[in-house]
């Protein structure tokens, strides 16, 4: 549902404006700005400059606060895995003028998620202060929502809103166990307790509904029937807010810090900026916890843009068209119909990006590599978690492919790491040890940002994903991305960016690792 802001801005209701709240006379708005959601900063030509995006959760609070009191807390967030992702959509409420003097935030470290979704119930249920007026309650799929309400019955009577930034239902088990159902189990529970079902992707909500069926079958008997027809009519797609201006301000306090350690004279005041002490402040990895009001040096990237005559080419009959500008498409705002967006994939960069043109461009042979060219090899980056399901077999096959042809490249192998890391990571850094640009989680975000920023491709060779924010924040960086032609990224990504084999991955890096300013000119860098 679209409407007008007060202040002029277009907004977007999840369905109707009392799906968070019991009536209309009490309702709370659950609302994104979508021309400040998952796009690249817009440059505002008003002096105030570029413009943060923006989650939204608007009220009238005179039903609310009956009682006049100015600090009425009437939300409860809680979040049993605060961490990456999860805690980025949780700091992004709370940051939020219109929710956080409003909320009540109650966390999890993210450390062992398999035991979080197994037991945070019962240490939350004590956590959750019991003297409250909270009227809406907002939690990831991770806990176990059923148990929570039931260990706490003051929380049954209030709004439940469950959000999925990813389903057990489709997760990769490796060796199946009886104790994994459990995880797919509890999330079905959670959605019949819960009144609203908030997916990350429009892929995210069919593939759980569609598996509930299939997978209950695992039961021995008394299996339930019908359980995903009661289940749908709750969910919506409530994409993940990409703050891009983050990421911006992030690089900018870094160049500051930068010159200032290398200026005596600027160096106390680098030490008392405000914005790199709420930058520094609490960092988890995975967020920055800060937002920016402008940086107008940083401009958005994308997949295609920034003509250069002497590197235009063409792709395996594949054509780009290098413009000096962008056009952001109007059609593919966002939309709790995620079908918008799937309608669109093949001409947009991202779920709310800038649109591809094809035009025939260039003499591919114009960008081989020859002996004495001073290009800089290809910058593969992959951002991901060291763990099996992001199938890093595939991608480390892929380099040793390119390595044993001799094609030149440099890579960065980047994303947090657990306790159990895959023996092929230790394996490739041995391997292409002379390749390697940067390797390992990135402590400092600003660092990790650099490294994408620097970088040429973003790969993903997943096996699950739902959303994908580090390939999004690289595409954000200027990287050109090459994804599975599978999950969630057709929802995404146009057709150019997805593979379909290991064999069409392999083939596509052999290309740019020939042409390097092929992928350098294929977006504004």
């Amino acid at each position: 549902m679209f409407g007008q802001a007060a202040d002029g801005r277009t907004e977007m209701a999840l369905t109707e404006p009392a799906f968070l709240a019991g009536s209309v006379a009490d309702s709370v708005l659950f609302s994104i700005r979508i021309d400040k959601y998952l796009t690249e900063i817009f440059q505002d030509h008003s002096s105030s400059g570029f413009s943060v995006p923006h989650l939204a959760m608007e009220t009238d609070c005179a039903p609310i606060c009956r009682d006049g009191d100015e600090h009425c807390t009437d939300i409860l967030i809680v979040e049993a895995f605060y961490c990456g992702s999860h805690k980025q959509l949780m700091d992004c409420l709370m940051r939020d003028p219109a929710i956080g003097c409003r909320a009540d935030l109650v966390t999890m470290s993210g450390k062992k998620w398999h035991w979080r979704a197994r037991t945070s119930a019962l240490h939350l249920s004590g956590m959750i202060r019991t003297d409250h007026k909270y009227r809406v309650v907002f939690a990831s799929s991770v806990l176990n929502l059923a148990e929570l309400v039931a260990l706490r019955p003051d929380l049954a009577a209030l709004h439940k809103v469950l959000y999925f930034h990813e389903n057990q239902l489709q997760y990769p088990v490796r060796k199946q166990q009886g104790r994994d159902f459990q995880y797919g189990y509890n999330q079905i529970l959670s959605c019949l307790v819960a009144d609203v079902v908030a997916f990350n992707s429009k892929y995210n909500m069919e593939s759980f509904l569609s598996s509930i069926n299939g997978f209950l079958k695992l039961m021995p008997d008394y299996r339930p029937k019908g359980l995903s027809d009661r289940i749908r009519p709750k969910c919506r797609v409530l994409y993940f807010p990409m703050l891009y201006g983050d990421i911006s301000q992030c690089l900018h306090n870094a160049d500051v810090c930068s010159s200032a350690a290398r200026s005596d004279t600027q160096k106390a005041d680098c030490a008392d900026d405000p914005a790199l002490k709420r930058c520094r402040r609490e960092r988890e990895p995975g967020q920055c916890e800060h937002s920016a009001d402008d940086h107008s040096s940083q401009k958005a990237s994308q997949v295609c843009g920034g003509h250069d005559s002497d590197a235009d080419v063409q792709f395996e009959r594949k054509e780009f068209c290098n413009s000096s500008s962008v056009e952001v498409s109007s059609r593919c705002s966002m939309s709790d119909d995620a079908s918008t967006v799937e309608r669109q994939a093949a001409a947009a960069v991202d779920v709310q990006g800038g649109q591809i043109s094809r035009c025939a461009v260039g003499n591919p042979d114009d960008q081989v590599t020859a002996a004495g060219d001073r290009v800089k090899p290809l910058h593969i980056v992959w951002p991901h978690r060291w763990e099996h399901d992001k199938d890093p077999h595939t991608f480390f096959d892929t380099l040793f492919r390119l390595k044993t042809e001799g094609l030149p490249f440099s890579v960065s192998v980047l994303g947090e790491t657990f306790t159990d890391v895959p023996e092929i990571f230790g394996e490739a850094k041995e391997a292409v040890k002379d390749h390697i640009h940067s390797w390992g989680f990135q402590a400092e975000k600003s660092n990790y940002y650099r490294v994408l920023q620097e970088a040429d491709i973003v790969v993903s060779t997943s096996k699950h994903e739902f959303f994908g924010v580090a390939m999004l924040e690289a595409v954000y960086l200027g990287c050109y991305p090459l994804c599975p032609r599978s999950l969630v990224y057709p929802e995404i990504y146009p057709d150019e960016c997805l593979y379909s084999t290991p064999a069409q991955l392999y083939k596509r890096l052999r290309y740019f690792c020939r042409r390097p300013r092929a992928a350098r000119t294929s977006r504004t860098k």
